[in-house]
Parts: structure tokens; C-alpha cells; sequence
């Protein structure tokens, strides 16, 4: 569990996608604005959930983090340095510290290499073991995610995707990072193998002292997870809250909606429920609406939401919300 202590600060993150019209003399003709301003803290040894809709830029954000994208405006603080200002060799000694789980485990894995040689790339990029050494790492590593070590051998199309995804992991932890970027890890897995990996992400956890940003649209699994869990909506964070606060009482009438959508164990309750139905589509992010980037689909939207963007404020002990209205509706 968390001590409190910042491993990771995000403040004003920005990453705008060029559009260019044409062939070879093309023009641009505008920008996707994928992440628009997400601020949040990453506490040492907790795991922060970050849920939203296909296409809110939870996956760029991730990624943005990383320094795959570099960002477009906003700074990246990891143990007190700027990753965005980082360049080089710097950047590539603090990637250690810093990996990634993709979301495809089929297209994640280069077919043309072995187990072995694929969890065995990052030492070979860092210098970090050689040799034996290195052929030792490899298989603690497989039996470490609860696979073979005999395994090394053998090419990604022997596997299954609950395989495949925990040689992912072993990949991601080959380094032995403090911050690992689950991209939804489990999204593209059997749902009886889903449970099997976020069990096995959190033994990881626990034993080695990692510290995750979990990107999933599961909620129910979201809330198992996560210590504490940032809602997006079209390039912007409208709620982070702990994940029991947010689950009890959301705020935001997006995380309203997300959570009415959740279905019930109990059939009683179940009935009970009150299903909110958002109406229109996710506006274009290469033309957000002006205010408030949800008021196009809000049933509270007024004036104000149209002319001012909320301000992304403190309404309980740790729990923000983007909401001109929410503590009306509180």
C-alpha cells in the first residue's frame, strides 16, 4: 500500500495530434486534441486505476508518460526529474525505472524471436546481465509470472493470450522498474484469464514493491485493483477520488453514468437501480466543445457550462472533481 510518498507528478499534460490533409504537399488543417491538460499525483507502491471511454485518451496519456509520446506541452516528474525535458542516454537510464504492459499480447510479442530473447532484450538494451547471468534472470523471470522456465526455448505461437501477456510482464520486469504503465493488460484476454493476471499483477506488487497506472474500461475490475481511480472524458481527467469514495459517491454526472452502467450481483438491487442513459455521441476531440467538455451530453448542463471551463477542484478529503454543479448534486 501506499506511504504517501510521490513516485510520479503529472502536471498539465498536453499531447496534440497534427491533422494534415493532402499528398505529398500536404497542409495541416488542425490538431486531435488527445490529452488536454491531466494533472495527477502517482503515489510510492499504490496503484492509480485510469477509466474512461474508447478514444478519451487513456492510452496516450499512458504513453505520453513514458516519453513514447513526446508531449506536446506539460511536465512528467518521475523521483523529481522532467522526463520531458530529459533527452538521451538520461532518458534511457531513467526508463529503467519506467515500463510497459501493452493491451494486444499477440501483437506486443515479435513472432521472430524466443521467449528467452524477448525478455531478455531490455538487459541486452541497459547492459544489465550478460551471459549466464542473463539466461538465469530469464527463467526466475518465467517462474516468477507462473510459467515454465523451460519455456525460454519457444516462440510466441505456442502460447495462448493469458500465456503470451505473462511474458509481457516478465519483459516489463526484466529491469526491475518501480512504475509499470498497464495499457489494458486484460482487455483483449478470455474473462476467466482476466482475474488469473490482475491476481498475478497484484502478488507483483506486493512482493516486489511495484507501483502501478492501471488504463482499463472495466470497471468492476478497476475498482479490485485500484487504490485510487482518475475518471477521463475526451483529453481531460472530470474525477479522481479513492476508488470506495468514488464508487459510493461519484460526483461528476460522467462517473454517474459509468457506474449506473455496472452490472449488479444482486438481482434485488439490480431492479432498483437507476440506469443513466447519456444522450448524443463523444464529440470530436479535433473539435472539443468549449466549457465544459461534457456538457454536450449532461443532463445538469446550464449557461455557465457552455462559456467556463469548471475548475478541477477539491470537494473532500482526496476526492477532486471538474463539475460547476457537483456539490449541488452531492
Amino acid at each position: 500500500m501506499t506511504d504517501k510518498q510521490v513516485l510520479l507528478r503529472v502536471e498539465n499534460l498536453y499531447k496534440h495530434f497534427p491533422i494534415k490533409k493532402g499528398g505529398i504537399f500536404s497542409r495541416q488543417t488542425g490538431y486531435i486534441h488527445a490529452v488536454d491538460g491531466v494533472s495527477f499525483d502517482i503515489y510510492n507502491g499504490e496503484t492509480l486505476g485510469l477509466v474512461g471511454e474508447s478514444g478519451c485518451g487513456k492510452s496516450t496519456t499512458g504513453r505520453t508518460i513514458l516519453q513514447l509520446h513526446r508531449p506536446t506541452a506539460g511536465n512528467v516528474f518521475f523521483e523529481g526529474d522532467d522526463l520531458s525535458k530529459l533527452k538521451g542516454g538520461k532518458l534511457r537510464h531513467k526508463r529503467r525505472d519506467l515500463q510497459m504492459i501493452f493491451q494486444d499480447p499477440y501483437a506486443s510479442l515479435n513472432p521472430r524471436m524466443t521467449v528467452g530473447q524477448i525478455i531478455a532484450e531490455p538487459m541486452e538494451i541497459h547492459g544489465t546481465y550478460k551471459g549466464s547471468a542473463q539466461l538465469k534472470r530469464v527463467q526466475e523471470l518465467l517462474q516468477l509470472v507462473g510459467l515454465n522456465s523451460a519455456f525460454a526455448n519457444r516462440y510466441p505461437h505456442e502460447f495462448s493470450g493469458g500465456q503470451r501477456q505473462r511474458i509481457g510482464v516478465a519483459r516489463a520486469l526484466a529491469l526491475e522498474p518501480k512504475l509499470i504503465v498497464c495499457d489494458e493488460p486484460i482487455s483483449a484476454l478470455d474473462v476467466s484469464i482476466q482475474a488469473q493476471i490482475v491476481n498475478l499483477l497484484e502478488d507483483l506488487q506486493e512482493s516486489l514493491g511495484l507501483t502501478y497506472l492501471f488504463i482499463a474500461h472495466d470497471l468492476s475490475m478497476v475498482r479490485h485493483i485500484s487504490d485510487r481511480i482518475a475518471v477521463m472524458y475526451l483529453g481531460i481527467v472530470v474525477e479522481l477520488a479513492g476508488r470506495n469514495e468514488l464508487y459510493t459517491n461519484p460526483a461528476h454526472p460522467y462517473t454517474q453514468a459509468l457506474l449506473s452502467a455496472v452490472p449488479f450481483p444482486d438481482p434485488f438491487v439490480e431492479e432498483k437501480r437507476q440506469r443513466i442513459i447519456l444522450e448524443g455521441d463523444v464529440p470530436s476531440p479535433a473539435n472539443p466543445p468549449s466549457g465544459c467538455r461534457f456538457r454536450t451530453r449532461c443532463r445538469y448542463a446550464k449557461e455557465i457550462c457552455a462559456v467556463e471551463k469548471p475548475e478541477f477542484r477539491q470537494i473532500s478529503e482526496e476526492h477532486y472533481v471538474a463539475c460547476h454543479f457537483s456539490l449541488e448534486k452531492k
